[in-house]
């Protein structure tokens, strides 16, 4: 991530060429992570895993964003003035570029965890486009062509394939090509991370109610929601260690371009982002290390 925001201060990685390399991380190399780690999974073989997995991220982005709104309503946000971006910002988790390196490195052995998580995301995908889209936009009827993405596809067609044993049959020239392909999706998304932090750490106006709003929200009270599933429903334990690495994450990035094209106020998105990604430096091993101790995993 560092590395992305030097590269862009240097313009190697310039603000015109990211479009055309997100794409590429989304359309391909991510879609290629995910059926690597999911193809020949032996956990999501148990429909009730799958089940679990997907239906605990659409329940925590829920919750999520409905702690982010009461709080919105606390600090005084009104209607027009933030409240609905701070609630979906503060409630979406970075759940993708930055939990998938920080999960490699908690949980190096385990290729069933990354299966897991990639479940877990379709449900927090989902969650995305329906409330989440209902909440920023105040329109209430999503679109169903807000599901037809490289990564949930992905998802669908590696459960699929893996439920039916499908899996079994692909050339291992293909699954060769999709490992290849799937390796460069993490260093890439981070260096894009790096160089959108860079800019967005320059577009930042502060507003302590808003930034210290977020970290509360995003840092201390979801991780804490997050923690008590794990800790206490009858869950499998790599969607345990998949919750563990949730609850430490800092805000997504993706309500930021949620409030820009459906009419949210960027300008709130873009503080709890930055607010949160930097904070969570700090809490993020705190977190990760308490709740591996508590949840015992």
């Amino acid at each position: 991530m560092a590395l992305g925001a030097v590269l862009r201060r240097v313009s190697v990685l310039k603000p015109e060429m990211d479009k055309g390399v997100m794409a590429m991380v989304v359309n391909l190399f991510y879609p290629c992570l995910i059926l690597d780690k999911m193809l020949g999974s032996e956990i999501l073989r148990d429909a009730g895993v799958v089940a679990s997995a997907a239906g605990i991220g659409f329940l925590m982005i829920a919750l999520g964003m409905l702690v982010g709104f009461v709080v919105a309503r606390m600090m005084g946000l009104e209607r027009g003035g933030g409240r609905r971006t701070f609630a979906m910002s503060s409630g979406l988790q970075n759940y993708g570029y930055i939990a998938l390196p920080l999960m490699l490195y908690v949980f190096p052995d385990d290729n069933n965890v990354l299966a897991v998580l990639f479940t877990h995301n379709l449900g927090v995908e989902i969650a995305v486009w329906t409330i989440g889209l209902m909440l920023i936009s105040g329109n209430m009827k999503p679109s169903w062509r807000a599901f037809v993405k490289g990564p949930i596809i992905a998802v669908v067609l590696g459960v699929l394939l893996v439920q039916t044993g499908g899996d079994r049959v692909v050339p291992p020239v293909a699954v060769r090509v999709i490992s290849m392909l799937g390796e460069c999706a993490i260093p890439i998304a981070l260096l894009l991370i790096g160089a959108t932090l860079h800019d967005l750490a320059r577009q930042m106006r502060f507003d302590w109610k808003v930034s210290s709003g977020g970290v509360l929200v995003r840092l201390a009270l979801a991780p804490l929601v997050i923690l008590c599933a794990a800790k206490f429903l009858p869950l499998a334990t790599e969607l345990k260690q998949v919750l563990v690495i949730q609850a430490a994450m800092p805000a997504g990035m993706f309500p930021i371009l949620m409030s820009r094209h459906y009419g949210g106020r960027a300008d709130v998105a873009i503080q709890v982002v930055v607010a949160t990604s930097l904070v969570s430096l700090l809490t993020m091993p705190l977190i990760v290390s308490f709740g591996r101790w508590w949840v015992g995993v």
